[in-house]
């Protein structure tokens, strides 16, 4: 595919850990363009280098050499606090285990990112916002909750929600559907197809070769190198 007009370049991306015997490579040159719109599944067995690869493009972690670019921001060359900011305005993450505030109710969960970065005005209309999101999800009539309240299939609901609070132009799924029911995960892949259809660009981790043929296009990685790349053809 060509890196003409990509949202995301990956040009020689490399990162190293340092471990007692040594520095240890958990990704080894990543080259990877990813378009706008695309709903890019990322496999992998564990250990691979998926979550990693992952990080580097979320900004939670640095590359040890390498660019990272998305859109126009060069994510390697910023500073921890301009990572914070760039990644509240532009990037949605969804962890495997929700990672929501016990103490927050669900809408209040949904408004921590809008606080964060200070959009959609005041307190009122941020928590307009979070309903709509919530209701988007489907489980709008929780969102007074706690998350302790709710079952596992609507935390990651409310976590969804929360990664769309400020409309970024990446949403990036890390395992989102490995603590849910079969059910769950088939209507959480429903959503994400909408929200492609809708022009979000997603990145999703899986282990799971079923699921990722539900993307659009679907690499593989192995040892910390991508092995497999192409397109997912759609019966």
């Amino acid at each position: 595919m060509s890196e003409n007009g990509a949202l995301i370049r990956l040009k020689d991306v490399r990162k190293a850990y340092k471990m007692p015997a040594g520095d240890f490579y958990a990704l080894k040159g990543i080259d990877l363009a990813v378009q706008t719109g695309e709903f890019l599944a990322v496999l992998g067995k564990s250990g691979a280098g998926k979550s990693t690869l992952i990080n580097m493009l979320t900004g939670i972690d640095r590359p040890t050499s390498g660019e990272i670019w998305v859109g126009k921001d060069a994510v390697q060359a910023m500073s921890e606090d301009q990572i914070a900011a760039w990644r509240g305005r532009n990037v949605g993450v969804v962890f495997q285990f929700f990672q929501l505030l016990p103490m927050l109710t669900c809408a209040q969960n949904v408004m921590m990112p809008m606080d964060f970065v200070g959009l959609y005005g005041g307190p009122r209309e941020r928590r307009e916002r979070a309903l709509h999101l919530l209701e988007r999800v489907g489980i709008a009539e929780h969102a007074d909750k706690l998350p302790s309240a709710v079952s596992g299939g609507q935390r990651q609901r409310v976590a969804i929600a929360r990664a769309l609070a400020n409309d970024p132009i990446l949403l990036a799924a890390d395992e989102p559907t490995g603590n849910l029911d079969s059910r769950t995960t088939r209507e959480m892949f429903d959503l994400f197809g909408s929200l492609v259809d809708e022009g979000k660009t997603i990145l999703l981790v899986t282990h799971d070769r079923d699921l990722a043929g539900r993307a659009t296009r679907r690499v593989r990685i192995a040892d910390g190198r991508i092995v497999e790349t192409g397109a997912v053809h759609h019966a």
